[in-house]
């Protein structure tokens, strides 16, 4: 049995803790969270599990406790490198929820110290783990489409949550909304096109949500929306789609690859793919389509589209030596950095180098 604890006790970690529960090899043996409503919602979500689990203030003592073989990180964006100081130290295993952190020079030193670690790193982008996407991007690397020429992501969804502190609310904490939530697709982003971003360009604005709300008299200062373009390296442009002011919408994403031979999308939550070959100008269309089903039990774990569930299988085998870390400290590193430069564009209104970052 790999033995889990959990630092940060909130609505993610409530996630993690329904995902680990249906995980073959996996117990929780311990949680830290300075906010003591939080733990008991994770005790709760533990159920008859919660009596053989410590309560800790501070990740730095559960660290320390000699109960726990790996770490779930899921604390508030702007305390992940002080959380992950005391979890290098003590050489474990550490599952870190995305962002890596709120800004580049942070990140870095995740990624630094993970490289120098003995015990696995890994990042989490639940996205990667949907099993519509997984195959999606199957589909796309065993050449279905051709060459990738264009991509482009949209999510169309509800607003940001509320969260212990409201400290979702600020840039400061989140590291923006294109870091802080955008991470996810520009990680899928290098996933499919297997390159490097070199430009970006968003534009990017606080329109609708979040407008009324004041919090000790601040007012919240993160994107509800954006379109932002990225250049990569070996030429294939990769566009994002973001409104957070949509959740009416059918489908909360919709991903699009454009190949020299034909089109391939997929839509979440509807599972489906869809091929649309080149046919000529005015040829009968070829479209086909597929849907890719996901285990009842993992779509009923977590809000992510069961991707947390396989998320899961694929860290415990890294854990314990049968399976690579898929997501490096790195991947994580790159995430940060373009969704950083997606920040500098909106708020500068140019197009950001990530040569001017460092990277």
């Amino acid at each position: 049995m790999v033995r889990y604890g959990l630092v940060g006790a909130g609505l993610m970690a409530r996630e993690h803790i329904r995902n680990l529960a249906i995980t073959p090899g996996a117990v929780v043996t311990a949680l830290a969270d300075p906010v003591e409503s939080s733990l008991a919602l994770s005790r709760e979500a533990l159920g008859d599990a919660a009596s053989g689990v410590r309560a800790f203030a501070d990740g730095a003592d559960l660290a320390r406790s000699g109960l726990v073989d790996a770490v779930i990180v899921a604390s508030p964006n702007h305390t992940h490198r002080r959380v992950l100081e005391p979890l290098f130290d003590a050489d474990l295993a550490i599952l870190c929820e995305k962002p890596l952190a709120t800004t580049i020079e942070d990140a870095r030193w995740v990624a630094e110290r993970a490289a120098q670690a003995s015990a696995p790193f890994w990042t989490a982008m639940e996205y990667r783990y949907m099993p519509p996407v997984a195959e999606y991007i199957r589909q796309i690397h065993a050449g279905r489409i051709g060459a990738l020429k264009m991509l482009s992501i949209r999510e169309h969804r509800f607003p940001f949550l509320p969260k212990v502190g409201d400290w979702n609310r600020f840039n400061r904490n989140t590291g923006g909304t294109m870091v802080e939530k955008c991470c996810h697709f520009f990680d899928l982003m290098r996933l499919i096109t297997g390159s490097e971003a070199v430009r970006v360009y968003c534009s990017g604005a606080m329109d609708v949500n979040h407008r009324d709300e004041t919090y000790d008299g601040q007012t919240p200062d993160i994107l509800d929306n954006s379109f932002t373009t990225v250049d990569f390296a070996n030429g294939v442009r990769a566009m994002l789609d973001l409104s957070m002011f949509a959740d009416g919408a059918e489908n909360q994403e919709e991903v699009t690859a454009v190949g020299d031979r034909a089109r391939l999308d997929v839509f979440i939550p509807e599972g489906a793919l869809v091929f649309s070959p080149r046919v000529g100008f005015r040829n009968p269309k070829a479209v086909s389509r597929e849907v890719v089903e996901t285990d009842p039990a993992a779509l009923k774990a977590g809000s992510h589209h069961g991707s947390t569930f396989y998320e899961h299988q694929k860290f415990n085998a890294a854990v314990r030596g049968v399976g690579p870390v898929e997501v490096t400290a790195a991947d994580g590193l790159a995430a940060v950095a373009i969704g950083a430069a997606a920040e500098i564009s909106a708020r500068e209104k140019r197009a950001v180098e990530m040569a001017e970052l460092g990277l």
